[in-house]
C-alpha cells in the first residue's frame, strides 16, 4: 500500500502561562483562537487552539499552557522549529510588527527562501516564510488583516536521533517527496499548499527535555475515518507500535513514535471545531468533552482566567 499525506494536521506544544500565550499568538500573530478547552488527560489544564478563522487543518497550533512549567531543551527527538508562511510581500510587515513589540528576530536563507526567526514568550522557535502558495486568511485582529495574516503553517524543522531513519520514513511510508539537501538539511515535501515543507536536520544536535517551550508533537492530516485506519495498518505494517484511535472530540488520532523519537500523530480532518459551538462565536466559551461537563464549575474555578485582547 502506498499513502501520501497531505502535510501537517496540527502542531501541539508545551507552554508557560495561558495569559501570555493568548496574547502572544491571538495578539501579535493574529491568529484566531479557535477553541478553548482541556487537556482531556488532564483536566485541571487547558488546551488551547489558534489558527485560522475556521480552524482548518494546516493553520492549527495548540497548546498545553502550565504557569510556572519546567522550562524544556529543544533537540533531537522534536520538532525543532515551527513554521508559518504568509502572503508575498508581507514579510516587512511582519519585521516591522515583531521589532515594535520587541521581539528580536534574525533573517536566514535557506532553500532560495527568505526566513524571519524568532522565539515566543516561552521559548519556542518560529519563523516566517512568504509563499504564493496556500488561501488567504480571512481574519482580522489588531492590527493584523488578511493581505498579511499569516495563512497557516509553512512546514516544520524536525531533530531526529537518528535523522537517516527519519528520513526513510518520511519518503517511504509518509509518501513527502524529497526536494534536495542544503547543508546539513534534508527538505521533503507534501501533497499540500500549507504545511507541507519538512526540513530534516541530518546531523544530531543533542537530545530534546520536554517542557515549556518544546513541541510536544506532530500531527499529520487523514482525510476521514476510513482514510486514518489505512494509515494505522501501513504505520504498524512498517514495524512501528500505532495506538488505537482516540476521540479528541475535534478529529480523532492515532499516535506513534518513528525511530528518531519525534513523536508522530495522524488526525482526521472532520469533524472539525464548529460542530459543539457555531464557527462565529469559536473560542469564545470553555468548551467541555461530555465526560467532563459534570465538573464544569469546578475546572472553571481551577482555570487560570484567560482573555482575548489587542496588544498595545
Amino acid at each position: 500500500m502506498n499513502k501520501k499525506t497531505m502535510g501537517i494536521h496540527h502542531i501541539t506544544a508545551i507552554v508557560g502561562h495561558p495569559q501570555e500565550n493568548v496574547d502572544f499568538y491571538a495578539g501579535v500573530l493574529g491568529l484566531r483562537l479557535v477553541k478553548k478547552t482541556v487537556n482531556f488527560d488532564d483536566p485541571g489544564t487547558y488546551h488551547l487552539y489558534f489558527g485560522d478563522e475556521g480552524g482548518r487543518p494546516g493553520t492549527i497550533i495548540t497548546f498545553f499552557p502550565w504557569a510556572g512549567a519546567q522550562q524544556g531543551v529543544i533537540g533531537d527527538g522534536q520538532v525543532g522549529v515551527t513554521s508559518y508562511v504568509v502572503p508575498k510581500g508581507s514579510l516587512s510587515f511582519w519585521e516591522k510588527r515583531l521589532g515594535s513589540f520587541d521581539i528580536p528576530f534574525t533573517k536566514v536563507e535557506r532553500f532560495g527562501e527568505t526566513y524571519v526567526e524568532f522565539d515566543d514568550p516561552h521559548g519556542l522557535h518560529l519563523e516566517i516564510v512568504e509563499r504564493e502558495d496556500g488561501e488567504h486568511s480571512t481574519w482580522s485582529f489588531g492590527g493584523v488583516t488578511p493581505e498579511v495574516a499569516i495563512k497557516g503553517f509553512g512546514g516544520a524543522t524536525l531533530l531526529s536521533v537518528q535523522p537517516e531513519k527519519t528520513a526513510g520514513l518520511l519518503e517511504d511510508v509518509m509518501g513527502l517527496e524529497f526536494v534536495g539537501r542544503e547543508g546539513d538539511l534534508a527538505r521533503y515535501r507534501a501533497a499540500s499548499d500549507i504545511g507541507n515543507v519538512i526540513d530534516l536536520k541530518m546531523t544530531p544536535t543533542g537530545r530534546g527535555r520536554m517542557g515549556a517551550g518544546t513541541v510536544h508533537h506532530i500531527a499529520w492530516r487523514a482525510q476521514d475515518d476510513e482514510d486514518q485506519l489505512e494509515w494505522q495498518k501501513l504505520v504498524e505494517y512498517n514495524g512501528y507500535s500505532v495506538t488505537p484511535v482516540i476521540d479528541r472530540n475535534y478529529f480523532n488520532a492515532i499516535y506513534f513514535r518513528e525511530q528518531g523519537e519525534i513523536l508522530f500523530e495522524i488526525a482526521t480532518d472532520p469533524p472539525g471545531f464548529a460542530h459543539d459551538e457555531s464557527e462565529g462565536t469559536m473560542g469564545e466559551k470553555l468548551m467541555l468533552p461530555q465526560q467532563y461537563e459534570g465538573h464544569r464549575e469546578q475546572l472553571e474555578r481551577a482555570l487560570i482566567p484567560i482573555e482575548v485582547r489587542e496588544m498595545d
